[in-house]
């Protein structure tokens, strides 16, 4: 382990193809995810969980992680393809410099000849792309001949995971990708030109990282982070945490719909439902729980087992 981490801090790894991290480096780094995982290490949060993901709000998120000492996961001030929903899915990460020819050369060298890795490579993390991924870029903000993706990429991405993107960088083909039905994205800004990729001419960008450690914003994104975007921001939550945000999101959900409810019935005054309930209204809310679960935008087990840890 001692190996590894000084690896780590050469930017080296023993065994991963090139630019991509090794399986043994990842679980070293995401220690507390204990749950299953990609053959590549890349924590698999449940696709049960991503799905109860879609109605949690970024102040839900932000709460929990905030409590956990998460305090850097969050990026805001993004254009986006689709702002009226959700995306949701396991983050693939890839970190591009820019261009250097020295560098480009001998990485797509070991790329194509070692580690059998095709065309440019702009296309080789999407190559690695999965059903609920996200596919998570640092561009360092490229903007003229700096966008990787346009409508191509963003069909064949949006095909291998029924998502978009998270793009720290210009895109291209905009009124292509918003054709695309599902392809919920936030990018930093759009230019019509492309990047340029030739190491004996002109190169605009270089690979540097795929399923590493990477920063988007003012976060740290790792490979498996489940991917929250929604009303114009993103949120990146730690794989072991992603349960219980959903299950802090549901708990909040559903007093907030049972305050409200009692509320337009006048059973109880603004001051009762905003302050600590009293026994009297959580007694009320587990009836209403038992009353309603077969009606509740929540799992009906899930709320089965929320009634099992109360004493109302």
């Amino acid at each position: 382990m001692v190996a590894i981490a000084a690896l780590l801090l050469h930017g080296l790894t023993p065994t991963a193809k090139a630019q991509q991290i090794s399986r043994e480096e990842l679980i070293f780094l995401t220690p507390e995810w204990k749950g299953e995982r990609f053959p590549d290490g890349r924590p698999k949060v449940p696709d049960a969980i991503l799905k109860r993901m879609k109605l949690v709000t970024l102040e839900e998120a932000w709460a929990v992680l905030k409590g956990d000492n998460f305090k850097h996961q969050y990026a805001e001030g993004w254009q986006c393809i689709n702002p009226d929903s959700v995306l949701v899915g396991r983050a693939v990460t890839a970190t591009f410099m820019p261009g250097r020819p020295d560098v480009h050369r001998v990485i797509d060298k070991k790329g194509h000849e070692k580690d059998g890795r095709v065309k440019s490579q702009n296309s080789w993390p999407i190559d690695m792309l999965v059903k609920g991924d996200v596919y998570v870029v640092d561009q360092f903000g490229a903007h003229e001949d700096g966008p990787t993706i346009g409508d191509n990429l963003g069909n064949s991405i949006y095909a291998k995971t029924g998502n978009g993107i998270v793009y720290e960088g210009a895109v291209r083909d905009v009124a292509g990708l918003k054709e695309i039905g599902g392809f919920t994205s936030f990018f930093r800004s759009y230019h019509p030109s492309h990047h340029l990729n030739n190491p004996d001419g002109d190169l605009n960008t270089t690979l540097v990282g795929i399923n590493r450690p990477t920063r988007i914003g003012g976060a740290m994104v790792m490979p498996g982070d489940v991917v929250l975007g929604r009303n114009g921001a993103v949120m990146f939550i730690p794989p072991h945490l992603a349960e219980k945000v959903v299950k802090t999101s549901e708990i909040v959900r559903l007093r907030d719909m049972f305050g409200h409810q009692r509320l337009r019935e006048q059973k109880y005054t603004p001051g009762q439902i905003d302050s600590r309930w009293s026994a009297d209204i959580e007694k009320d809310f587990s009836q209403w729980l038992n009353a309603y679960i077969d009606k509740l935008p929540v799992p009906k087990e899930q709320i089965q087992e929320y009634l099992k840890t109360r004493t109302w």
